[in-house]
């Protein structure tokens, strides 16, 4: 940790110091577009996004600097690719110019935009999207509505268990997500129909952002992972679970799971989170140890982190009366059973090659206790058990116009509090199933 972690450090722009996200000890990094203008790299601080395109290039910061933040029009992979070195360089360059005092003040700030008045794009062109299920409450809860007698099967603890997502369907924050229509088969039913989801579902999960790549066929060491990982946002990875439950066998998620991910559009860099990294809890007694090439001392000592993951639902009802959102959850990014980098590792492991910009996620991060379920499916208990609102009304899954938000933020005494910013969308209704004219 260095001077950019100081707690008693403020921000010349007012709206930053206090701020529950973006203070100037944050300094995420992503890509917007102000008001009638072209995409372009930004940090957010408070209430602002700085034009990185438009003060990159000047006096202010380092040739090296200038050429890696040339390179970033629509996407962030060639600076995500550069590594730790570039990124620790520009964050306190940035802090330097951002805290109280500095005397580029005036050459900074009429590069600063609203954010309100911002759109904000996904950061990076992501090449490659492999979703994980490292949080094992989760997968506790799931298995034991399919196997009470046996919930985790015996590669879990093993294995840190994937598949490969859908990139084209990845949306930033505050874009709508259409219910998916698919095949489902009740029970008792001889044949599958066909048509809208029944049972739409959240998904509370962390995204990872790889950073510098492998060649295909050279694996990432485990105590070099970390070092691939340019940063973290919030995931929400929706699933439809009827649609689910027909389709997954034999060969795992397919329509339920590639209709729409939403993410938090902010890139949070390991740099900033250094504060609010813990030890990997360790394993229950009796829980084999990690097999040799997922083992590192260093990882398990500090390769997890202290993150509060709060899933909130508002529904059209509640809006229209001005009610304020109802907690769906509370959980915390220490409840994964494997760490990033062990993810990043056994990725990488049998050959495959990862490239700047690639795309993870942890898989849903359930708490031990019924508060923290991840999803709205250990939440109802399979839809047995209903959610009451304020409004009067109930949720088993998911309706037409309720918004899911999502927030993230880490909190510890001697530090300010840092987030990453919302993951939110809305559901609206599943396309017409009539035939085109």
């Amino acid at each position: 940790m260095d001077q950019t972690h100081d707690v008693n450090q403020k921000s010349w722009i007012a709206s930053a110091n206090g701020h529950p996200d973006f203070p100037i000890q944050n300094l995420p990094i992503g890509i917007f577009s102000p008001k009638g203008g072209a995409s372009r790299p930004g940090i957010a601080i408070g209430d602002s996004i700085l034009d990185l395109a438009a003060v990159g290039s000047s006096e202010l910061f380092d040739e090296a600097t200038q050429i890696a933040l040339s390179q970033c029009g629509e996407s962030l992979n060639h600076f995500l690719g550069l590594g730790s070195a570039a990124r620790r360089q520009l964050r306190a360059r940035l802090f330097e110019l951002l805290k109280d005092g500095a005397k580029e003040r005036s050459k900074i700030e009429p590069h600063l935009h609203d954010s309100n008045d911002c759109k904000l794009h996904v950061p990076a062109s992501i090449g490659d999207y492999t979703d994980f299920y490292v949080g094992i409450h989760h997968a506790v809860n799931i298995g034991k509505q399919f196997r009470p007698d046996n919930p985790l099967l015996p590669n879990y603890k093993y294995v840190p268990i994937g598949y490969h997502g859908r990139v084209s369907t990845i949306r930033p924050s505050g874009t709508p997500v259409r219910r998916p229509n698919g095949q489902t088969k009740a029970p008792n039913a001889e044949i599958p129909d066909y048509g809208p989801c029944q049972r739409l579902d959240y998904e509370l999960e962390l995204g990872v952002w790889i950073g510098p790549g492998n060649e295909q066929g050279t694996p990432i060491h485990i105590n070099e992972a970390a070092e691939h990982i340019a940063g973290y946002c919030i995931l929400n990875d929706w699933s439809a679970r009827d649609i689910q439950a027909w389709e997954y066998q034999p060969l795992g998620p397919f329509l339920s799971k590639n209709f729409g991910s939403t993410l938090s559009p902010w890139i949070i860099m390991p740099e900033a989170l250094s504060p609010f990294r813990i030890a990997q809890p360790k394993r229950p007694e009796g829980d084999p140890a990690p097999l040799p090439y997922l083992f590192d001392a260093k990882d398990q000592s500090e390769g997890a982190f202290d993150i509060d993951l709060e899933v909130l639902l508002l529904t059209a009802k509640m809006r229209a009366a001005k009610l304020s959102p109802h907690r769906l959850s509370l959980s915390n990014a220490k409840h994964m059973y494997w760490t990033a980098a062990q993810m990043v590792t056994h990725h990488t492991s049998g050959g495959c090659g990862l490239q700047p910009g690639d795309f993870l996620g942890t898989g849903t991060i359930s708490a031990p206790d019924p508060a923290g379920c991840g999803s709205i499916l250990e939440t109802t208990k399979g839809g047995t058990v209903p959610i009451r609102l304020e409004s009067g009304e109930e949720r088993r899954y998911l309706e037409d116009g309720d918004e899911i938000i999502m927030t993230a933020r880490c909190r510890r005494d001697g530090y300010a509090q840092i987030g990453f910013g919302e993951c939110r969308a809305e559901i609206l209704p599943a396309p017409s199933l009539g035939a085109k004219t």
